[in-house]
């Protein structure tokens, strides 16, 4: 069974940064599209990044400029670097990923943004 597990989520003041990994494990034989999306309390669910097998990448709006996604195919890892972070930024992650042709959810990491 495919498994997508985040990590490093945590508590970090506004403008610091954090760096989320999601790694793929289990039988895989091939990994397409990869993305980040983010759920905050009372509010939708929300793509932040993605990235293709290609490298291609997309970006909500918001999150422009400050955040990097990138992945690591040897690894089956994809990244989310978060620079410049906001309060707005608070919210659970979650990893996506189109992996032997089924779509696969991990379970999320909490990012809050507080001082």
């Amino acid at each position: 069974q495919v498994q997508l597990v985040e990590s490093g989520g945590g508590l970090v003041q506004p403008g610091g940064s954090l760096r989320l990994s999601c790694a793929a494990s289990g039988s895989i034989f091939s990994i397409g599209y990869m993305g980040w999306y983010r759920q905050a309390p009372g509010k939708e669910r929300e793509l932040v990044a993605s990235i293709t097998s290609l490298l291609r990448t997309n970006y909500a709006d918001s999150v422009k400029g400050r955040f990097a996604i990138s992945r690591d195919n040897a690894k089956n890892t994809v990244y989310l670097q978060m620079n410049n972070l906001k309060p707005e930024d608070t919210a659970v992650y979650l990893c996506n990923g189109f992996i032997n042709n089924y779509n696969v959810w991990g379970q999320g990491t909490q990012v809050t943004v507080s001082s």
